[in-house]
């Protein structure tokens, strides 16, 4: 599994709004510019972010993003799910038209579903809040 830039970029973004707190809206320029994102780019993430109901957006003068929410209630993994669709270690895993016809048969399966229950347990115990705890993940 590798996280895009989308997924990382999106986690950095939402930690800023967690240092920030939940009061003001921050300018997606300010945004772009602290955490050296493109703004082009910053958009088409906050555009996701905010569809999906994970930043509330003011448009216009003194407007911007903000979390709806308490850092404590965002985790990683829902970040990063929503920004890479899945968080599978390898294709086979998938749902969907592109699940694996074999994975009736196949004896390395179980394997790969295991690893992949192992790294949604690790980044659903991860909150924004745990993220600002100067790094302290268990």
């Amino acid at each position: 599994m590798i996280v895009s830039t989308k997924g990382r970029y999106a986690l950095r973004v939402m930690v800023c709004f967690a240092i920030k707190g939940a009061g003001e809206y921050i300018p997606l320029k300010e945004i772009a510019e602290s955490e050296g994102i493109s703004q082009k780019y910053l958009e088409s993430i906050m555009t996701v972010l905010s569809k999906a109901g994970f930043v509330d957006a003011v448009h216009g003068k003194g407007g911007g993003y903000r979390l709806n929410r308490k850092p404590s209630e965002y985790t990683v993994g829902s970040i990063l799910k929503l920004t890479e669709g899945s968080l599978a270690a390898v294709s086979c895993t998938s749902q969907g038209p592109s699940a694996c016809g074999r994975s009736a048969c196949c004896q390395t399966k179980p394997m790969w579903d295991r690893l992949d229950a192992m790294i949604d347990e690790f980044f659903e115990g991860i909150t924004l809040a745990d993220l600002l705890e100067k790094n302290e993940i268990k």
